[in-house]
């Protein structure tokens, strides 16, 4: 059973304290692969729900060289793939923006496929405070997460949460198929519930 993410006696959340994952987090990236399997590569039958596993080639009947094509695809040039974001996360990044730094870390090796995607979807006035640090793996996150002040981590993969648990970070994990029944730890369904552990302004939450 998984927490609330009223639980805990240490909110409101300071933006500049709170750090964010991008795949699967801010972008839809999912979404990006099942698209690219079915559009480019004839694998039209699979759904979200059924990636099940972080290990996609686990969960769906398709070639790991061919997952691994798609997501380089994706991870090399977000904008030719059309990788969408997520709903509410461009709307609250903007907000966010005007609150305090906002700090995204991913396990992407290479940042500019995401600076090149933050500038088609963020103003340059937000773009100037979000701060993007590549690690090239995910589980070398926690020095970063250390070294920008964060206190706070959302990230959809399971694993580097209960990792970031154990380092005194305060985790959340953005729910997805593919972390569920993998961890008790908080969690957030959507941006809406994200707003929320940052206390915006009632009107805002609405």
């Amino acid at each position: 059973m998984t927490a609330t993410t009223t639980s805990t006696s240490s909110l409101p959340i300071m933006v500049s304290e709170l750090g964010f994952d991008f795949d699967g987090v801010i972008a839809d990236t999912a979404e990006a692969f099942i698209r690219l399997a079915c559009r480019e590569h004839g694998y039209c039958t699979f759904t979200p729900e059924q990636i099940t596993n972080f290990e996609l080639e686990s969960c769906l009947n398709i070639p790991q060289p061919l997952v691994e094509k798609i997501f380089t695809d994706i991870l090399t040039d977000s904008v030719a793939t059309e990788l969408q974001p997520l709903p509410g996360a461009v709307e609250s990044i903007t907000r966010f923006a005007e609150m305090g730094p906002v700090t995204i870390i991913t396990a992407r090796p290479i940042t500019k496929p995401v600076f090149a995607w933050l500038e088609q979807f963020f103003t340059g006035e937000t773009r100037e405070k979000i701060r993007v640090v590549g690690t090239g793996d995910h589980n070398d996150k926690v020095r970063h997460i250390h070294q920008h002040g964060l206190k706070y981590f959302i990230d959809d993969r399971a694993e580097t949460c209960i990792q970031l648990a154990k380092e005194a970070i305060t985790p959340y994990v953005f729910s997805q198929p593919w972390n569920r029944n993998r961890h008790a730890l908080q969690t957030v369904a959507d941006w809406h519930e994200i707003r929320a552990l940052v206390a915006m302004p009632p009107e805002e939450l609405s």
